[in-house]
């Protein structure tokens, strides 16, 4: 190695060792390492952090035998101004050869031998990458453990504040939700992930949690609601099933006036549902309050469900029953569009000289005699109409 060499690979080496020490320095101070060095693992997390410390181990005594050998060639170096051919072979041992002293490992008493253990000699840019395999396998220990703590802890901390939230709903509306084993699951669950990120996944469990813990709030969100809102809310209940009863009564007073036109199949037939949904209101008030004594008395939880439903089911009555009524006077509609198509027919068939037509009359008058019949075949009347339209047409 020349003199300029030698200095230049002292250099290198320097700021090589500055890095590496900051780069250790840096992983001790991680959060994730603190929180593993200071904390209870288990399973296969405990053993791939036990790993990772054996290899953190091992980074520290080459980092150590490494600084050593720098150190001795800085005392070389510091030893003249310019370097002698002493010195400088000194150097390129130094930097060069085998000197990274490995002390051999201390073995459990049962492997060792009474011979003496050789320690193993490394060149500097062996060391280094020895350093660098060993480094690589403890930041991949941390990175895999951060990944689950990352994924999963905040989801943990969104389940905690559900099952806070539901138990200061079930402490203001007096009932509970059914979960009694809710906390010790999350603490469980936690425990789990702290302690073991690595080992079975969690996530079924914690996805089946999270979604009790959130029906388990939209349902006591809803009873309390329910619970403020319950006169008014019958009231309106009250209101709209008189609504029903009047669209049901214009649905079926559609259908009288249209099935003396219309040929209607027998399920065509209104059906009324106020006498059942006014039924599931009166059982509704029937049930006693949640604040008495009686032991049959319906929680707000259920209450709250049923008014929901019953809602739901007077809002669909209503609906189908103005649907109904529609579409029964669009038949009569449906009826004379086709009366009104048959009449344009008829007057192309004058301007194509087929008013006489034989084959074209008898197809008009079939046409004619189902739209003016009552009731009216409308599937019939509507297939005659177009015959019709194709034979003045050429059959197109």
């Amino acid at each position: 190695m020349s003199r300029e060499g030698a200095e230049h690979e002292l250099r290198a080496r320097a700021d090589e060792r500055d890095r590496i020490s900051g780069d250790l320095l840096d992983l001790e101070s991680h959060t994730t390492y603190q929180l593993l060095k200071g904390g209870s693992l288990r399973g296969a997390t405990a053993r791939r952090w036990a790993a990772a410390q054996e290899s953190l181990a091992t980074v520290w005594r080459l980092n150590d035998a490494y600084r050593a050998v720098l150190r001795d060639a800085e005392q070389v170096r510091a030893a003249r101004g310019r370097l002698g051919a002493e010195q400088l072979a000194a150097l390129t041992e130094l930097l060069a050869g085998p000197s990274v002293v490995l002390p051999a490992a201390a073995k459990p008493v049962e492997q060792r031998s009474l011979l003496p253990q050789a320690d193993e000699r490394l060149t500097l840019d062996q060391a280094v990458t020895r350093m660098d395999t060993a480094f690589q396998e403890v930041t991949a220990a941390l990175n895999d453990i951060d990944a689950v703590w990352n994924a999963l802890l905040p989801r943990l901390d969104a389940a905690d504040a559900d099952l806070r939230r539901v138990r200061e709903l079930e402490r203001e509306l007096g009932e509970g939700a059914g979960l009694d084993t809710a906390d010790t699951e999350l603490r469980g669950l936690r425990a789990t992930v702290l302690e073991d990120p690595l080992g079975a996944p969690v996530e079924p469990d914690l996805d089946r949690l999270a979604r009790v813990l959130t029906g388990a709030r939209a349902e006591l969100d809803l009873a309390i609601a329910v619970r403020g809102e319950y006169a008014r809310r019958r009231e309106d209940l009250v209101a709209a099933l008189d609504r029903v009863r009047a669209a049901e009564s214009e649905a079926r007073l559609a259908y009288g006036a249209v099935v003396v036109k219309i040929a209607l199949p027998p399920q065509a037939r209104p059906r009324s549902r106020i006498e059942e949904l006014t039924g599931e209101l009166d059982a509704l008030d029937a049930l006693p309050d949640p604040g008495t004594s009686e032991a049959a008395a319906t929680p707000w939880v259920r209450r709250a469900q049923r008014l929901t439903a019953l809602e739901e089911a007077v809002r669909t009555a209503a609906e189908q029953a103005q649907t109904t009524a529609r579409a029964m006077y669009g038949l009569v509609g449906r009826r004379d569009e086709l009366r009104g198509r048959l009449g344009a027919c008829q007057v192309m068939a004058v301007r194509k000289g087929l008013a006489e037509d034989p084959a074209a009359c008898e197809l008009y008058e079939r046409a004619r005699l189902l739209l003016w019949s009552a009731p009216c075949d409308l599937t019939s009347a509507a297939a005659a109409v177009e015959n019709y339209q194709r034979a003045i047409h050429g059959g197109k």
